[in-house]
């Protein structure tokens, strides 16, 4: 215990840098509340510290004068970034020429009317309102396609207009013109560009995601990477496989080392490869924050692997910590800086007792590789359920199941890189070799990511992150004696699996004071509209008559006073022979154009059956349902009722319903198409909405601005799991919670219920 008390004095001096960075910018900037802050994490972190190390005062003082240190540092670097003269004429907005040397790979943007390419660059010298200033300071660059052809470390002189940047680690964001290449990137760049380059030759040949992704795992290149198959690796917790991490370096170093052992190198040679297999790999992946930072973290493993590791390894992590700190004190906010230290120091401190426990009973790389994902992932829980309001069920599985594919993926895509430098055949060999890992690693991503329960929700707020905190602390407490026992251990598995695989149950469904509910119909469109004790407005049915008739019996649903038909494709219309089942439907609106025949000739057969007359909505016309008020906002009475329904022309004819109930206002926009609600935004300025039913399963073509301006709380989509069309987009999804909307998508919360809790609109989910 003692030694251990020893190994956390450096860590504890790191967690002190840590909260000095945090601090610095603050109390610089001015603000008493950074001064309070700053005193209060000195007293708490230094006495606390102290005392948990054998209350030595030594421990106390170290940590007072790191924090203090740290803070400087800090501070310091938000006055150099902030004050001066990038940051004077970003601030008067001013047009300028620079000369700057581009740091960063070009990242596209889409903004309100263009795409754009997104650079990060170092301004070597700026002229502007007539005066000339050479310094070195970071900007952001939003330019055109043409900085895309721009060579990383490449010179450029450009104009442009400044302006200030979002970020305090950039001094300016530049608005810039067509750039000029002046100088071309240094001997490294032009290798490690070479290099990248030639790993992705290796495994071109292959499918798209496979290609993809194994550049991703040896070099943190994941240009080409779907959208779909990135937010199942978030879903599923492998999304650090996708970014440069200390892993990558772990084993692209450990695979150099191994080769060296092989060579006959021994003694101080291996650590001298070592050193040059680092700054290899950094070169290789680009000296950005991020890389840097991952390098370090990557250290730390491979100090882990040395004799007496974990106690290397911890000391090693609180030296990392506090030298990045002061060297970069803007990592103190990088999400990806705390997801690593995290990450290294559950495994460190939380892995060992896991792996010795469960060593007692099961053979030694079994439980080495259930410990290590297992405390990783738990140290990184309460983080990543800030960021995200989710907390992954299967996550320690998934990573469990590609643990043994990500090794041999990374170390045979370097080599079809290498080998493919000296002959491109030989290279595509290892290449295909690393592809068939990770087709593996892919396979494992979308299935997690479509379990029943692969995530579930979690409020951002501060009380519930904190006891989401003591839930991680307990579990790492505890469980070392549950798993040293075969039977507890086992039935602890069982339990993690079966949440995975089974879905929650929701107690009380529906939930007391429902005004909506999104129907898991799969990919298709069924929404039900309460409008009172056993009765609701149905607005689609879905492709499956069984499953809206399942959804409306949970609801308890027997009269359905309107059913709304927005539009005649299979995943709206095909299931409405269920809403008609054991309940009588009043009326029957649909859209006018009556496209395509199939879905009006299945829909005209129901209604039949129903003793039911389909009319077009009638569009202005509001109508008072029991509790809901519904307008129908379009398509207009004058829109066409015959034409080329498949496609686009129908989804753009969607019934477009405003719904009012219980005081909140939800709009259901079916497969509405950008053009229509580019039509509808004009009709409807400053419409101010609680619930967006996000138009044809959130796909990418949206009028985005529009939607944003919607200002919902919460939206809605309707998207089966693991569909071949991309739904929801990324982009769609991210640009809704960038408007600071909750958005919830079928695929992965169940049927989703809207409830009325104090003039909000909460949601209930299945």
């Amino acid at each position: 215990m003692n030694d251990l008390r020893s190994d956390l004095r450096l860590p504890l001096l790191g967690a002190g840098a840590w909260a000095g960075a945090l601090a610095g910018p603050v109390v610089v900037a001015g603000g008493r509340s950074g001064v309070a802050l700053l005193v209060l994490l000195v007293v708490v972190v230094g006495v606390g510290g102290g005392w948990a190390i054998r209350k030595r005062a030594s421990t106390a003082l170290a940590l007072v004068l790191m924090i203090a240190a740290a803070g400087v540092a800090a501070g310091l670097h938000a006055a150099r970034v902030s004050d001066n003269p990038v940051a004077d004429l970003a601030a008067r907005k001013a047009q300028v020429r620079v000369i700057a040397t581009v740091t960063t790979d070009p990242k596209e943007v889409t903004g309100e009317y263009a795409t754009h390419q997104l650079r990060r660059a170092s301004v070597r010298e700026v002229r502007g309102r007539g005066v000339v200033y050479r310094l070195r300071t970071p900007v952001v660059v939003l330019g055109d396609e043409a900085w895309a052809e721009v060579p990383l470390g490449a010179t450029v002189s450009t104009t442009g207009r400044l302006a200030k940047s979002d970020s305090h680690e950039e001094s300016a964001l530049l608005i810039a013109a067509e750039p000029r290449v002046v100088a071309g990137p240094g001997i490294w760049w032009r290798a490690s560009e070479k290099l990248r380059g030639s790993i992705r030759d290796a495994v071109a040949h292959r499918p798209p995601d496979q290609a993809a992704l194994v550049p991703a795992l040896v070099d943190g290149d994941d240009t080409g990477l779907s959208d779909d198959l990135a937010d199942d690796f978030r879903t599923t917790g492998l999304t650090h496989l996708l970014a440069v991490s200390g892993t990558n370096l772990t084993l692209v170093v450990g695979f150099l080392l191994i080769v060296a052992r092989w060579a006959g190198v021994r003694g101080r040679g291996l650590y001298a490869v070592g050193v040059f297999g680092i700054l290899g790999f950094i070169v290789l992946a680009r000296t950005e924050p991020s890389v840097v930072r991952a390098a370090a973290m990557g250290a730390v493993g491979l100090l882990a692997m040395t004799h007496n590791g974990r106690q290397r390894a911890l000391r090693g992590l609180g030296a990392a910590v506090i030298g990045l700190l002061l060297i970069d004190p803007g990592l103190a906010t990088s999400i990806g800086f705390t997801l690593s230290v995290l990450a290294t120091a559950g495994i460190l401190l939380f892995g060992p007792p896991w792996r010795d426990a469960l060593r007692r009973w099961m053979p030694q790389w079994c439980a080495e590789a259930i410990a290590v994902p297992a405390a990783a992932q738990l140290a990184c829980t309460p983080v990543v359920a800030a960021i995200s309001g989710q907390v992954s069920l299967v996550a320690v599985l998934a990573n469990l199941l590609v643990e043994p594919a990500v090794a041999p993926a990374t170390v045979l895509g370097l080599l079809g890189g290498l080998l493919g430098l000296v002959w491109d055949p030989l290279g595509k060999v290892a290449g295909t070799l690393a592809t068939w890992c990770v087709a593996w690693v892919i396979a494992v991503a979308r299935f997690g990511a479509g379990l029943p329960t692969a995530e579930v929700g979690w409020a951002t707020g501060p009380l519930a992150l904190a006891v989401l905190a003591i839930v991680c602390a307990a579990i790492a407490f505890l469980a070392p004696r549950i798993l040293r026992h075969p039977v507890t251990g086992t039935a602890g598995c069982l339990v993690l699996l079966a949440v995975a695989l089974v879905r929650l149950p929701s107690p009380g469904w529906p939930p007391p004071g429902w005004v909506l509910v999104m129907c898991d119909v799969g990919q298709g469109d069924a929404l039900v509209v309460r409008t009172g004790p056993g009765s609701a407005a149905v607005v689609d049915a879905g492709p499956d008559p069984d499953l809206v008739d399942d959804c409306l019996d949970r609801l308890e649903i027997e009269d359905v006073p309107l059913a709304v038909i927005t539009h005649f494709h299979a995943d709206h219309v095909n299931g409405v022979a269920g809403v008609f089942l054991g309940r009588r439907v009043g009326e029957l609106w649909t859209s006018r154009l009556q496209d395509p025949p199939e879905g009006v000739r299945n829909l005209g057969e129901a209604a039949a059956g129903g003793g039911v007359v389909p009319v077009p909505a009638p569009y202005g016309a509001t109508t008072s349902i029991g509790e809901a008020r519904i307008q129908v906002l379009w398509p207009t009475g004058d829109a066409d009722t015959r034409g080329p329904g498949d496609g686009s022309t129908a989804n753009d004819a969607s019934v477009v319903l405003l719904v009012e109930s219980r005081g909140l206002r939800l709009l259901l926009t079916g497969d509405i198409e950008p053009e229509g609600q580019d039509r509808l935004a004009d009709d409807l300025a400053g419409l101010d909405i609680d619930v967006l039913k996000v138009p044809h399963h959130g796909s990418r073509y949206q009028d985005l601005p529009w939607l944003r301006t919607l200002r919902a709380q919460v939206a809605l989509t309707s998207v089966g799991a693991g569909n071949d069309y991309g739904h929801p987009a990324t982009a769609t999804v991210h640009g809704l919670e960038q408007s600071g909307t909750e958005v919830y998508r079928t695929d992965r919360d169940g049927s989703v219920a809207v409830v009325e809790s104090g003039g909000e609109a909460a949601v209930v989910t299945q």
